[in-house]
């Protein structure tokens, strides 16, 4: 809440309030860490003294670290059941380096396929097609 104290007080009414005679605290020059001319006739300075002057740094949210999904979709499997000359081929995804099944795509070999999680779709299609899913997850997401 504003009070009489302040230093703004003694120079309300004066249009400027001190920064001279053409809106001198206004511009981009009365930032404190942002210079002019950076990107244009400061150029040289930027590169020989602060080259790291523009860009970004600091601090990365731990949410975008925090689960990163290596998806494959069942269209995929297709082709990777086509190499195998088994009755019902076996795949195991986890070794290949894939996380989560997504169910895009059609299937039509009963397969038996490892992975840690799978959609509802996934697992809708691999036993409408007589395959099974084994998983360390209990239902699908």
């Amino acid at each position: 809440m504003p009070h009489k104290l302040r230093k703004i007080r003694k120079t309300r009414g004066s249009r400027t309030q001190g920064y001279g005679r053409v809106g001198q605290h206004r511009d981009s020059g009365s930032k404190g860490h942002r210079k002019v001319g950076r990107h244009k006739h400061l150029w040289s300075y930027v590169v020989t003294h602060e080259p790291d002057y523009f860009g970004k740094s600091g601090f990365t949210s731990p949410q975008s670290l925090h689960r990163h999904e290596n998806t494959i979709n069942l269209k995929k499997l297709e082709e990777i059941a086509q190499t195998s000359q088994q009755e019902k081929p076996q795949i195991n995804l986890t070794a290949l380096g894939y996380t989560k099944l997504l169910g895009t795509g059609k299937i039509t070999k009963p397969l038996t396929i490892q992975v840690p999680s799978y959609s509802k779709s996934a697992a809708e299609k691999i036993k409408k097609a007589g395959g099974e899913i084994v998983s360390s997850q209990a239902n699908g997401e």
